[in-house]
């Protein structure tokens, strides 16, 4: 997982390039479950800021923490000025710090799950929020599905992270649930369909770390043969799954 979590950095460009962003509504009900205005945040594993911005144009004054330099370079050029750069480990991160709001997007599953919950309510301000957010893509189309899994299945069987405790969909609220630092732990959605030109498809797949692990000449072969069963546009489901908590 440490290797996964830092194979990204190569592919910074393509990560900014490829990766679609997050929409307003994301941070509406954010503010909406907080109950009051949130002024300071601290966001775990930032990537290129894609999740940064949104918040950051609400006037929160965020500081976005990234192990690797070549993502964090990537960021720099991407977020406002407002936005503070820390390139850290979420491990490694001093805590001398609280913040109204502490968030994950999409990068929660990276972190050491030692003494997880135990770091996140020291960055908490008292009666502070937690939110994860995560947007797995998937092809709308089942039988493209099936077709770019049979293509990939030489090389590749699976090119998702699997959650750590098993439950995809009540990841981390079940570890969020049993901890007594965290209380008023919801779950919510944001439905969302994306459509990308077969080009933007594999793009997005090259920023995966499934396939930044493996060889250049098989990522290449890889990203052949998913491209020949793809037609010139596909649809994705990109619903957005939130879990947020409450500072006890």
């Amino acid at each position: 997982m440490v290797e996964r979590a830092l194979s990204f950095g190569a592919a910074a460009a393509a990560y900014e390039r490829f990766r679609t962003g997050y929409p307003d509504e994301l941070v509406d009900k954010v503010v909406e479950y907080a109950g009051r205005t949130l002024n300071t945040a601290l966001e775990i594993g930032a990537g290129t800021g894609k999740a940064t911005r949104v918040f950051a144009a609400r006037g929160i004054a965020v500081t976005a923490t990234e192990p690797d330099a070549a993502m964090l370079e990537e960021l720099r050029k991407q977020v406002p000025s407002s936005v503070t750069a820390v390139q850290g480990a979420f491990e490694d991160l001093p805590l001398t710090s609280t913040f109204d709001l502490v968030f994950a997007a999409a990068s929660l599953h990276w972190t050491d799950p030692t003494d997880r919950w135990t770091r996140v309510a020291a960055l908490l301000n008292p009666g502070g929020i937690f939110v994860s957010f995560n947007r797995p893509l998937y092809l709308a189309d089942k039988d493209l599905d099936e077709a770019v899994r049979v293509a990939r299945s030489e090389f590749l069987e699976d090119d998702g992270i699997p959650p750590p405790d098993g439950t995809s969909e009540e990841w981390p609220g079940t570890e969020l649930r049993r901890s007594d630092r965290f209380t008023d732990v919801r779950r919510t959605s944001i439905e969302r369909r994306t459509t990308l030109t077969a080009a933007g498809y594999i793009g997005h797949l090259s920023t995966l770390s499934a396939y930044l692990l493996l060889p250049s000449t098989t990522r290449k072969q890889v990203f052949e043969r998913i491209a020949a069963v793809l037609p010139d546009k596909v649809t994705l489901i990109s619903d957005l799954t939130l879990h947020l908590a409450r500072r006890s």
